[in-house]
């Protein structure tokens, strides 16, 4: 079943001081996760298999590249064998590109927040406003992105339009 969420990513120069925020504010810390996210070459839309201490799906989503919050349409199936579907995926469609990060993840009510450092690109913030387990519209998720983008004194420039995976691949070798 396909969800949605309202997301947005920006660098991040004050991780400690968004901590701050999110431990003040009561919001649930599940854990720091040492994360592998293995993109396959697919025909539209994007597939990782995401692989961790505490997270391990594969996740189909589509999404526009545009600053600031936008729509993510996404599906996600939980596996318990992460190492034998990336054998079968890399066989059938191929690696595009690899992204490794250390994600702190923390949720406050049906809000996900990551703060993710992912070497060679630096730090950033992410936040999720999601639908999957409440009945929001797209635009009550849009407004509560964009109330923890005022709260965490998120800057237009700090924005970023593109995915991990997109930087790395822009990246010069």
């Amino acid at each position: 079943m396909p969800f949605l969420n309202v997301e947005i990513k920006a660098k991040c120069n004050r991780p400690a001081a968004i901590r701050q925020y999110l431990l003040g504010n009561n919001a649930d810390f599940r854990g720091t996760d040492m994360q592998t996210d293995t993109y396959f070459n697919v025909g539209n839309g994007r597939l990782k298999l995401r692989e961790g201490n505490i997270e391990n799906n594969l996740i189909y989503y589509n999404r526009k590249n545009q600053a600031g919050p936008k729509n993510s349409h996404f599906s996600l199936l939980k596996t318990d064998n992460p190492e034998l579907l990336k054998e079968i995926l890399t066989k059938a469609n191929g690696v595009k590109v690899v992204v490794k990060k250390i994600r702190e993840i923390y949720y406050i009510s049906n809000v996900k927040f990551h703060i993710d450092e992912v070497p060679g690109l630096g730090s950033f913030v992410e936040i999720e406003a999601g639908n999957k387990e409440v009945n929001l519209t797209q635009e009550e998720l849009q407004r509560q992105c964009e109330f923890y983008i005022k709260e965490f004194g998120i800057n237009k420039e700090d924005l970023v339009d593109i995915s991990y995976s997109d930087m790395l691949l822009e990246k010069p070798i």
